[in-house]
């Protein structure tokens, strides 16, 4: 067996985040690899229980996650985790609140920083009320490290308040998070995630009345992009004149 730990780098890999059957193929193949260690094959189980409840095949998922045997604090947080995804993506945010408190105190005993801000991240979407708690505590916590993957983190976590925000009617709140997810995007980031933090700001300047502003973000991107579906609706809804009553 040539591994103790999942490297993240490998995780990023296996995921296809906009295909969750091709991932839960992908996982099954690489939990068949016998050399790896009981752990690993362990912590890509918990990837495969994800991928399935991403399909909508809950039980499924919980009967994957039932199946692992206790291997340590890193596993321990990763199966929590991804029970507590499961009831959030089946709409039941107070039984997935507990389990990413589980996974909070497990990855705070494997001394992970990434699982530790994951289970914050989580919190802050399953606690009604606490989404700002949770998003400052995990940024917080980034203080800690200077892994470049674990701050990527910070672009879900502004993005994701900064949605809870705009959601709420509050956009010059939601502007100063998408544009703090955009500046981290732009430093730890993937193409795609700039791309989504520039189309972000842009809708929420729009939502502002600042449509000059906005206009200009999305022709650019429409310049990168030209077939992308949510930049032409946003350069629609910028250019499109409301008819007089004349017309």
């Amino acid at each position: 067996m040539t591994d103790v730990r999942l490297g993240q780098a490998e995780l990023d890999e296996l995921w296809d985040h906009g295909d969750a059957a091709e991932s839960e193929r992908r996982f099954r193949t690489a939990e068949d690899d016998e050399m790896r260690g009981d752990a690993v094959r362990a912590e890509l189980e918990t990837q495969r229980a994800r991928a399935l409840g991403l399909q909508g095949r809950y039980d499924e998922a919980d009967a994957v996650l039932d199946a692992i045997p206790p291997l340590g604090a890193v596993v321990a947080a990763r199966v929590a985790l991804e029970r507590g995804r499961v009831r959030l993506s089946s709409r039941d945010a107070a039984a997935a609140t507990p389990r990413f408190l589980d996974a909070l105190e497990s990855a705070r005993e494997a001394a992970s920083t990434f699982l530790v801000v994951d289970a914050m991240h989580m919190l802050a979407l399953s606690d009604p009320g606490k989404e700002d708690h949770w998003t400052r505590l995990a940024l917080v916590e980034l203080h800690s490290t200077d892994d470049q993957r674990t701050q990527r983190w910070q672009i879900a976590l502004h993005n994701n308040l900064g949605w809870h925000h705009f959601d709420a009617g509050h956009a010059a709140a939601a502007l100063e998070e998408f544009a703090a997810a955009l500046v981290a995007a732009r430093d730890f980031g993937t193409s795609d995630q700039r791309f989504m933090g520039e189309w972000t700001v842009a809708r929420c300047l729009r939502e502002l009345g600042r449509d000059a502003e906005a206009l200009a973000i999305q022709s650019r991107l429409a310049a990168q992009r030209p077939d992308d579906p949510d930049v032409a609706a946003e350069i629609a809804a910028l250019t499109d004149v409301p008819p007089t009553i004349e017309e």
